[in-house]
């Protein structure tokens, strides 16, 4: 279920992955992701398979093909119909199928998918057996360590091992575990403690499988020294407000392979955002948004933000505004995150 997809990019790499995050993780931040980290695993935001099955596919499931290898998150727990959005996915180009076991939201559990099936694995596992039977890309899971007071080392091992005998063998972990009540979707990204260690006594404990870290990975150092315990690394919110980083990690991961300074990635996504107005009307606020933390920590970022904010909403605001409000900084070299 692995190997080397038509596009011609790896698609069994997950060394470097940029999560799925609501209302962040659209087609126009995937591109500015690729352009950073043309070795990255983008993937979309959740989307429900009732959504697939009944809503605007060219809306919910395009892609630019510069994305690949990017992954389709789905939500959703009937077996049927998790296999007929996969279907769907897989024929829409994606290279992998995600299924999502980790969203603790209230809409969510009203779903019954999400952090919650944690309790129900045997839905899990079947439902992930019928997604592999229906695609011949990657199945994966996205889970958390633990859900509300089921948070004990030996329940984690239950539910992966009943899980896996899917077929499935690609586990991204969230380390901490859920609270589905009492507790804000942010916060519980937040609380309780993440538990590395206990993600790593499982992979030790399934060394078959491949297992990826995610949450709480904010600076290129911590990544690096998960590599060394794990099979990748999975950045939520880090990618999104220090996009940076992930071109840290690309060098890091292949060298002089990540774009060389900030002003080159946005020449390019002035492009990107040219071709996107005049082929589908796209407005640039769509597109800039995903760029305000370009600078995060550089001289200058301060009037970027603003200068963008203030500006790109505003009617006939066109690409070239990306070019007004960059920082001097924009062209320096970046430091290297290799060696």
């Amino acid at each position: 279920m692995s190997g080397t997809a038509a596009h011609g990019k790896r698609s069994d790499d997950w060394r470097l992955c940029v999560a799925p995050m609501m209302d962040w993780t659209d087609r126009h931040c995937r591109y500015f992701h690729r352009l950073l980290a043309p070795s990255a695993r983008l993937y979309t935001e959740m989307v429900t398979t009732g959504a697939v099955l009944h809503g605007d596919r060219d809306y919910l499931l395009g892609f630019d093909p510069a994305e690949h290898p990017v992954a389709l998150q789905l939500g959703g727990s009937e077996p049927d119909e998790l296999a007929e959005a996969a279907r769907i996915g897989a024929e829409w180009g994606y290279d992998e199928i995600n299924l999502n076991c980790g969203c603790p939201s209230d809409r969510v559990q009203k779903g019954r998918f999400g952090a919650c099936l944690m309790l129900e694995p045997e839905r899990v596992r079947d439902g992930l057996a019928a997604m592999r039977d229906a695609v011949d890309v990657p199945v994966t899971v996205k889970t958390r360590i633990g859900v509300d007071d089921h948070d004990s080392e030996a329940f984690l091992h239950r539910f992966v091992e009943i899980v896996a005998d899917s077929g499935v063998d690609t586990f991204i972990l969230h380390a901490r575990k859920a609270w589905l009540s009492g507790l804000s979707p942010k916060q519980n990204r937040e609380v309780p403690a993440l538990d590395y260690d206990r993600v790593a006594r499982l992979k030790q404990a399934f060394p078959r499988l491949r297992v990826v870290l995610n949450g709480g990975l904010v600076e290129t150092a911590a990544c690096r020294a998960a590599l060394a315990r794990f099979d990748g690394v999975m950045l939520g919110r880090a990618a999104y407000q220090n996009p940076w980083i992930l071109v840290e990690l690309q060098e890091a991961l292949v060298p002089g392979s990540a774009p060389a300074d900030r002003a080159e990635v946005v020449e390019r996504m002035v492009e990107y955002a040219e071709r996107m107005q005049g082929e589908r009307g796209v407005r640039l606020q769509a597109i800039g948004r995903h760029l305000l933390g370009l600078f995060h920590g550089q001289p200058g970022a301060r009037g970027w933000r603003r200068g963008l904010s203030q500006n790109m909403h505003r009617d006939g605001a066109g690409p070239a505004l990306l070019q007004e409000f960059l920082p001097a900084s924009a062209g320096s070299t970046p430091e290297r995150a290799c060696g």
